[in-house]
């Protein structure tokens, strides 16, 4: 059965990332009536960041773990398997200072993990992500950045995102942008209009 991975990172009621990626999470289902889906708020549930336990955890021996180390290792464990096991990944993610909320960066770096994700070799960086998996990156923006202005210089989301899936494997990435939410009226229902076509494109 197919299987999709959909993280959400706006605490907001009223986020417009999160709606327009549940409405492309409706249109696959409807899609892939048997398909699994598996939903996480990254602000909502808290995801603990990094700290020197968790650090050192990560690069503890099995055998030497402490029942602690354990049980943050398990959290750990449990999305990455998601992540391994998900054949398309929806990312709602509003742009906040420029870039993705801390709860976000929180997910990833509980899912970057040496020799789960990614793997060190004498060649280099190894992603260890099976290929022809799919990500959709769902997003609220206050502005525009487009390509060739001097605003682009200011858009520290999409180059920090396509690195960081990349570097686990992830290269097959679409963005999908709800721009100029803090335009006006008219330029915010235009962002959201633009996006929502956009979705259904994709979903088709």
């Amino acid at each position: 059965m197919p299987a999709l991975l959909h993280i959400d990172s706006s605490p907001r009621a009223a986020s417009i990332s999160n709606r327009l990626a549940a409405a492309f999470v409706r249109r696959w289902q409807e899609r892939n009536p048997m398909g699994t889906v598996v939903h996480h708020n990254t602000t909502l549930e808290k995801i603990p960041y990094i700290d020197e336990a968790a650090i050192k955890a990560f690069f503890t021996s099995p055998d030497a773990l402490s029942p602690t180390q354990k049980q943050l290792l398990a959290y750990s464990d449990k999305l990455v398997d998601e992540l391994l096991a998900a054949d398309v990944i929806v990312l709602g993610v509003p742009m906040w200072n420029l870039g993705i909320p801390a709860s976000l960066k929180a997910w990833i770096d509980m899912i970057v993990r040496a020799g789960r994700t990614f793997a060190f070799t004498e060649q280099g960086i190894k992603p260890l992500l099976a290929p022809g998996k799919k990500v959709y990156v769902i997003s609220a923006r206050g502005g525009a950045y487009p390509d060739g202005t001097p605003a682009k210089a200011f858009d520290q989301q999409e180059p920090y995102l396509r690195t960081i899936l990349g570097f686990l494997g992830l290269a097959d990435v679409e963005f999908i942008y709800a721009e100029n939410q803090s335009q006006g009226l008219e330029a915010a229902v235009a962002g959201v209009s633009r996006a929502e076509s956009a979705l259904e494109a994709f979903a088709a």
